[in-house]
């Protein structure tokens, strides 16, 4: 398949990578976890027949370094990356936005202080256990897995990581597909940024909600099929779609938490069948109408 088209955007304290293919209006992919640009390439293609995608590493993470020395890390920090990359690729039209996992996060963020920007956001299952009802269990459980990985590393940090969400089915392969195995080296290096700097301060960040109910037209709350038990994955897309009065349910996607490089092809018709078809987009300077 063609590569993408590569680029470095200078941003403060950061550069970041990105990459983009396609053509047409603009849809964001925004990664999460340890997980960079790569996470999408096997939906990409797909994808790139109707629209412009654009996908980069996070801050910190693997081609995207920083200038300083790596801290804990912030969504509005993270989501004024993803604004100045819209600003460059994007800077007379709206745009789409898909984030996964912490990405969920701050595509909500980026909705929250931007709708402007944004025509619509799918944000798949944003693990922000503050709003659950009782997010005291699952504060403990990242507490820990994080102290795991400050005493005994990275192993360790994450079979406790998916013992506390309730672990995988055991007959299900662990292999990534091979569009996505030339990412699996720079995630697992991303590990140690994720466990330390990313998991217990994104997971506790208390989402807007006063400005997310004027834009919640714009927003799809969804999760996967298979995180159905896993609350503190599942749940706060659940509870977000109640607190925002968004008046329908989570949309289930293929897969689990990683639905996205488990099942590319089938994320993907997914997500399209969320985003208009190019028959269906009329382009208008920063639109805040779904259509």
């Amino acid at each position: 398949m063609p590569k993408p088209t590569t680029g470095a955007l200078k941003v403060p304290g950061a550069t970041l990578h990105y990459e983009t293919r396609g053509s047409g209006p603009v849809l964001l992919l925004i990664s999460g976890g340890a997980a960079d640009a790569g996470l999408y390439e096997g939906m990409a293609p797909d994808l790139a027949a109707h629209y412009t995608v654009a996908s980069y590493d996070q801050r910190g993470l693997s081609r995207s370094p920083l200038d300083g020395p790596l801290t804990d890390q912030r969504v509005d920090v993270w989501s004024d990356d993803a604004h100045r990359l819209l600003e460059l690729l994007s800077p007379h039209e709206s745009a789409y936005v898909l984030g996964c996992s912490s990405g969920a996060v701050v595509a909500l963020d980026l909705l929250a202080r931007h709708p402007e920007r944004l025509r619509r956001v799918v944000a798949h299952e944003p693990p922000l256990i503050e709003v659950l009802e009782d997010p005291a269990p699952y504060r403990r459980l990242f507490a820990e897995v994080r102290e795991t990985f400050r005493r005994d590393g990275v192993g360790p940090a994450m079979a406790r990581f998916n013992e506390g969400l309730g672990g995988r089915p055991s007959d299900r392969p662990t292999e990534l597909p091979p569009e996505i195995q030339e990412m699996a080296a720079r995630m697992h290096a991303n590990l140690p940024v994720f466990l330390e700097h990313v998991l217990c301060p994104f997971t506790a960040t208390v989402p807007d909600l006063a400005a997310l109910r004027p834009a919640a037209d714009r927003l799809i709350l969804a999760a996967g099929r298979e995180s159905r038990e896993q609350e503190p994955l599942y749940g706060p897309a659940r509870r977000l779609a109640q607190l925002l009065g968004l008046g329908r349910e989570v949309v289930e996607f293929p897969g689990g938490h990683v639905g996205a490089t488990e099942h590319p092809k089938e994320f993907a018709k997914q997500l399209l069948a969320l985003l208009p078809g190019p028959a269906d987009v009329s382009l208008r300077p920063h639109s805040t109408e779904l259509r």
